[in-house]
């Protein structure tokens, strides 16, 4: 079976910056793929290139086994796009707006009305449906968004950056709806720069950075390039700091990295739980008092830092703008 999503060395600038670099991606149907990356890596650029907004410098697409830039309007017919900033007007009520896009779609006023009762309800909207978009949360803007994505029944659908701003219940929420689209049989390309997202969601994940790969697989497999467990201390008084480092230098795989304000070291190590043992041994004996020490598995934040040097939120560049429109024949301005 064709794949959902395929691209081949995808090119695309803007003046001196090249956003995306050479990027490759194969997304299998019924699958949640996790494009992770910073602002400014790429991410947005590619989802627009993919959803048909932008038109790449060299390199080919497919979505649904369909050329992205031979024949852009059967790939709207078959995709749903909600963007990093929400394209509904806050001056219609809920149903209204779903109402609206049904129409911009040209779908028959009696499959729009049937469809937005169903999503208002999946998405715990009912009760606010009839209510001015501008009184709602941004969690409730955020679901009314992705309802309106979901008008047309797309089998694939891009979510770019889906919980930015948002707080962690509406996050989590968000997390759970995606889960559903995908049970049934949605294919999502998702977004991010929340590592924890990509962990709890992606089945496989793209790592992206300056506009090309720089690592791909499970969310295990990548953690596993990074190796071994890292123990942390958190120490009852700063000033001891440099006492604990050395205290527990001789105990690391590799380089300790040190947190005065949070008062905190982490080390690589290796042997286990035998570790913690050892540690609190060392400490005792040069009398430091600890507040907190766990060993723990690294995360995907720690895989990120390692592969590029720089922490997932720092800003790259800025030719990464978002898209502020939606797919499915809407073309969004920037």
């Amino acid at each position: 079976m064709t794949d959902a999503i395929t691209a081949e060395r995808l090119v695309k600038h803007f003046g001196d910056v090249k956003a995306v670099d050479g990027l490759d991606l194969t997304v299998p149907f019924g699958t949640v793929f996790g494009l992770l990356g910073p602002n400014g890596a790429g991410k947005t650029t590619t989802v627009r290139i993919l959803t048909t907004l932008l038109r790449p410098d060299s390199g080919q697409a497919t979505v649904a086994g369909i050329d992205v830039v031979k024949h852009p309007d059967e790939v709207r017919r078959v995709i749903g796009l909600t963007g990093q900033y929400s394209a509904i007007d806050e001056y219609l009520t809920g149903r209204e707006n779903l109402s609206m896009v049904g129409r911009l779609y040209h779908l028959p006023h009696g499959y729009v009305k049937e469809r937005s009762a169903e999503l208002l309800e999946r998405f715990s909207l009912t009760d606010a449906a009839d209510r001015p978009v501008r009184t709602y949360s941004g969690g409730m803007r955020r679901r009314l968004d992705l309802s309106a994505s979901l008008i047309g029944r797309p089998s694939i659908l891009f979510l770019d950056e889906p919980t930015t701003g948002l707080d962690p219940r509406s996050r989590q929420q968000m997390w759970e709806v995606i889960s559903d689209l995908v049970a049934d049989g949605t294919t999502v390309l998702l977004t991010t720069q929340y590592l924890e997202e990509a962990d709890q969601l992606a089945e496989k994940i793209v790592v992206i950075d300056r506009g090309h790969v720089i690592a791909q697989g499970t969310s295990d497999e990548l953690k596993t390039q990074v190796g071994g467990d890292r123990l942390e201390v958190v120490i009852h008084s700063g000033s001891n700091l440099e006492d604990a480092s050395t205290a527990i230098r001789s105990l690391a795989d590799g380089e300790l990295t040190l947190d005065v304000t949070t008062r905190r070291i982490t080390a690589p190590v290796s042997g286990g739980s035998t570790i913690l043992v050892e540690a609190v041994r060392a400490l005792d004996a040069t009398g430091v008092s600890l507040d907190d020490i766990a060993l723990r598995r690294p995360t995907l934040d720690d895989v990120f830092l390692s592969l590029t040097g720089h922490a997932a939120e720092e800003v790259a560049v800025d030719a990464d703008k978002p898209a502020r429109g939606r797919g499915r024949g809407r073309k969004g301005a920037e």
